[in-house]
């Protein structure tokens, strides 16, 4: 174990050696080209993104998760300079359609908002200013990576043909979607609004809401899943759970998939109680078991969203990759961390 710290303390120390030429700025992080991203914005971003942390939470994984979030803010400032200069940044209207996105769930008062808001240590110009950045980002990621990406019925023809035993179904399966609650306070929960219930009550009264906002207000289930699922996994693709065997249902629980075989497809199910918390379920759609053919639109819609997918990680992971290569990037709170390390 020694002869290991001992090799640390070594790297440690001859990184420090050619990491910082010069004092930091007084209260700044990290650089890029030139402009500086604060410990105070940097502060502020990992209150919101961890509004429940623990008082005496560990100090080795709090850094751990700066140091993550930081690289992010970096990544977010090269995109949003590339951006600028590229005439692409979002204008006030685009800005004002987005807020007004966000703020339709909570009509027509808007004391929940502006609890999201508090709950998230934000104030509604952050909201406005974090916008901005998104759908100038986005912009630019519209025009510089989507826009590069072709999938053809020739690649469509291809993928199928390579992967045909994918698309013959041994049994019958259902598509679903679902939000979920839980009782539990857990600070690695993500979703659109940052929504999260901190105990039993909560989960229920949070639940219930939500049911009654699909049931008989006829919002979109897809969109409240996205704002307020407590599911890490299908909370980004509004809930989508993907193709279910119903074997899988069965093995999971009896009464679950007796819910679900009574659905007709569109069709929402009542609130389920589960171990784990509560469940709005929603049927898209049942497959039987069989082949599925290439001339099946679902089949072709299915393979093209997979390839565009997959083309577009490995593009825009390549142009991020890029983009920092064509920077100059300091990062002062990771030597400051390297430093420290080399002087124990």
């Amino acid at each position: 174990m020694k002869r290991y710290f001992a090799l640390f303390a070594a790297v440690a120390a001859s990184l420090a050696l050619g990491a910082c030429k010069h004092t930091p700025p007084a209260g700044v992080a990290a650089e890029v080209n030139g402009q500086p991203i604060t410990y105070d914005k940097l502060e502020k971003a990992y209150r919101t993104q961890y509004p429940q942390v623990p008082e005496n939470a560990n100090e080795d994984l709090v850094q751990s998760q700066k140091l993550e979030l930081l690289g992010s803010l970096i990544t977010n400032e090269i995109m949003l300079q590339r951006a600028l200069r590229l005439g692409l940044q979002a204008v006030d209207a685009d800005v004002d359609a987005e807020l007004a996105k966000m703020k339709a769930p909570y009509l027509p008062t808007k004391e929940e908002f502006e609890k999201q808001l508090a709950d998230r240590h934000m104030t509604l110009d952050d909201l406005k200013a974090q916008i901005r950045q998104k759908l100038t980002v986005d912009k630019l990621i519209a025009k510089e990576i989507a826009s590069h990406i072709t999938i053809t019925d020739a690649d469509v023809a291809n993928f199928y043909n390579a992967n045909k035993a994918s698309f013959n179904l041994a049994e019958p399966q259902v598509h679903l979607a679902q939000i979920m609650v839980t009782p539990v306070p857990d600070p690695n929960v993500r979703n659109l609004k940052g929504s999260k219930a901190q105990n039993e009550a909560e989960a229920k009264q949070k639940i219930t809401d939500l049911e009654r906002r699909i049931k008989d207000r006829g919002e979109d289930f897809t969109m409240l899943a996205t704002n307020f699922s407590e599911d890490t996994n299908t909370a980004p693709n509004g809930g989508d759970m993907g193709f279910i065997p119903e074997s899988t249902l069965e093995k999971a629980n009896p009464d679950l998939r007796r819910i679900v075989m009574s659905l007709q497809p569109g069709a929402v199910s009542p609130i389920i109680h589960t171990q784990d918390g509560y469940r709005i379920l929603k049927l898209i759609s049942k497959e039987p078991a069989g082949q599925r053919d290439l001339n099946d639109p679902r089949v072709q819609e299915n393979i093209r969203e997979n390839l565009r997918s997959s083309a577009d990680q490995v593009l825009r992971n390549a142009y991020f990759e890029v983009a920092r290569n064509l920077s100059k990037v300091e990062n002062y709170l990771a030597e400051s961390i390297v430093n420290n390390a080399s002087k124990k």
